[in-house]
């Protein structure tokens, strides 16, 4: 198995004959999923996704892939593919056509009603190529052709890439759920088709690659929900992704079947769902789906809220309900099930909303004490049976946190693929597929783009340093006057905190170390007001240190007269 390596340079020009693959996203990171393939000077882009903020990355609304390495071939590409909705392969679509809003994309009807109505939002109107599993067009010099996946969003496809150099074929995100509730199975006799003409370099799925055997079908959540609304007392709550159909579809089917109403809560929820449902994708039963508006008109034990904030995002629906900044006040004998899994690294927000739920009385349901959820991407077990059936040359883990690039590229070994036919890369890292073989050959810049608000990219880690020292230990603010000519202090200083646990009173005790300072360097002939800073800036900051251990953000103000 050929891996990375931090020292890898930029690659080098890309053979005549040779297919080149660049993921910006999605590896080494569950999100920001996106792929650049290149074939004689034209780009081919696979998903453009958007990655969800941790807590060490405070303000940040979305993580975007680093557009650099293409922002001046912009004119070579293609077109887009969108293998699926969801977020984390359609989010960052709006942040690169705003660079060039005339680049085609391509997907099926549901992935482009959804990517249009978010579009729509930025005020961008794209070229759209709509296309359905079995159909095979040429874009540009890319010879594609898509295969149904079953995946926890309808209309779901993977996507064959035909070029001189090899045919290169991207799963999306896949699973093999045998009982599908909308009928469409993963299309194993496409894929079985395209292993006997021969897969040369397969992108495949890794989420699940550490979880053994296979995963249930999504028919089995339907009997425990049904266990759930049997119960409840009162108000049910739903918490799930906005673009959850099929999850969606069965809390509506057991509404209907309990006597209750439903009413979707959130823009991106009601947008989704009715569209989903113009499209025929959702099946509501007239008169089920009401206004969240009308609900003080029934009674608790007739109201089921659909909402979003599974994942315990702070600005969500369901994370406003636990903190009681929700115009939804959760009450005693209320349900909330967190219709998801979690994804890593939101563990603690996501168990601070159950915590907050619980709280105020509510009974919640969760991945961990009921079967209200199951995975949308192939477990071990199905990826063995995939590989046996697509047989690739060569096999490149995608779609994953390290831990599972690593177990998926075992798995295809233990099919018989060449170790040295396996690569392990990560966001950056350059594949060159050449006469039927992938390797690493250089890296490029590939790092994470922060929206913050309006602003896109101007936020660097720098920045978030910062935030979080203004988190975790607070500011102090020094301010002092000197004589412009003698560099002698005519006033101050002034020392204020805010939220680092000192109290101002208590700096009397570093005033005249600061003076000293001072007093010194005038003497010195140091009166550059940005060294006076410094200076104040190392006195304050050690007798910080030494006093309380703590390292709070110190900015000094120093004014000349």
């Amino acid at each position: 198995m050929s891996h990375p390596h931090p020292e890898l340079g930029t690659p080098p020009k890309l053979p005549k004959n040779g297919l080149r693959v660049t993921p910006l996203g999605g590896l080494g990171e569950i999100g920001r999923n996106m792929t650049v393939f290149e074939y004689g000077g034209r780009l081919l882009i696979v998903d453009c996704g958007v990655l969800f903020p941790e807590e060490e990355q405070p303000g940040i609304d979305l993580i975007l892939p680093d557009f650099t390495t293409i922002r001046d071939r912009l004119d070579d590409v293609e077109g887009i593919v969108l293998t699926h909705g969801h977020e984390d392969h359609i989010g960052g679509v709006p942040y690169l056509l705003r660079l060039k809003p005339d680049i085609p994309l391509i997907g099926s009807k549901l992935t482009l009603a959804l990517i249009e109505a978010k579009l729509q939002e930025h005020r961008i109107r794209p070229y759209t190529l709509e296309v359905e599993e079995g159909q095979r067009e040429r874009i540009g010099v890319f010879d594609c052709e898509f295969i149904a996946v079953n995946h926890s969003i309808p209309d779901a496809l993977a996507v064959a890439i035909r070029t001189p150099a090899g045919m290169a074929v991207a799963t999306g995100d896949f699973k093999m759920d045998q009982l599908p509730l909308d009928g469409r199975l993963t299309d194993l006799h496409a894929f079985a088709r395209l292993s006997e003409e021969g897969i040369d370099l397969l992108l495949s799925d890794s989420t699940n690659a550490e979880v053994p055997g296979f995963v249930p079908p999504e028919r089995d959540i339907s009997n425990v929900l049904r266990t759930v609304f049997a119960n409840a007392q009162k108000r049910i709550i739903v918490a799930s992704f906005a673009s959850h159909v099929h999850r969606i579809q069965q809390i509506l089917d057991a509404a209907h079947e309990y006597g209750r109403r439903v009413a979707f809560v959130g823009r991106s929820m009601v947008r989704n769902m009715g569209i989903a449902r113009d499209l025929g994708y959702l099946k509501v039963p007239a008169g089920l789906v009401v206004d969240v508006k009308t609900l003080d008109d029934l009674p608790d034990d007739e109201v089921v809220l659909v909402c979003t904030g599974s994942q315990g995002e702070p600005m969500a629906a369901l994370s406003r309900m636990a903190n009681r900044d929700h115009q939804i006040r959760i009450v005693p004998g209320d349900t909330v099930i967190l219709a998801s899994s979690l994804i890593p690294g939101n563990e603690n927000a996501v168990y601070r909303v159950i915590n907050g739920l619980t709280r105020w009385g509510a009974h919640v349901v969760h991945k961990g004490n009921a079967k209200v959820h199951v995975s949308g991407h192939a477990s071990a077990g199905e990826l063995l049976y995939f590989y046996n059936i697509c047989k690739p040359k060569n096999l490149m883990p995608v779609h994953g946190e390290w831990r599972h690039l690593r177990a998926n590229a075992e798995l295809g070994a233990l099919t018989g693929v060449p170790k040295d036919h396996i690569v392990i890369a990560e966001d950056g890292v350059v594949v060159d597929l050449v006469d039927g073989k992938a390797k690493i050959v250089g890296k490029v810049q590939a790092g994470y783009v922060y929206v913050d608000g309006l602003s896109v990219g101007d936020v660097t880690e720098i920045s978030l340093k910062d935030r979080r020292i203004l988190g975790d230990e607070g500011i102090i603010s020094v301010f002092i006057v000197v004589d412009s000519s003698s560099g002698k202090i005519v006033g101050g200083p002034h020392i204020q905190a805010r939220g680092s646990g000192i109290d101002d009173g208590a700096f009397t005790a570093v005033v005249p170390k600061v003076e000293d300072a001072l007093n010194k360097s005038a003497q010195d002939g140091v009166m550059e007001p940005h060294q006076l800073q410094q200076l104040v800036r190392r006195t304050v900051g050690k007798w910080v240190s030494d006093t309380y251990r703590r390292r709070p953000m110190i900015l000094p103000v120093v004014v000349e007269v």
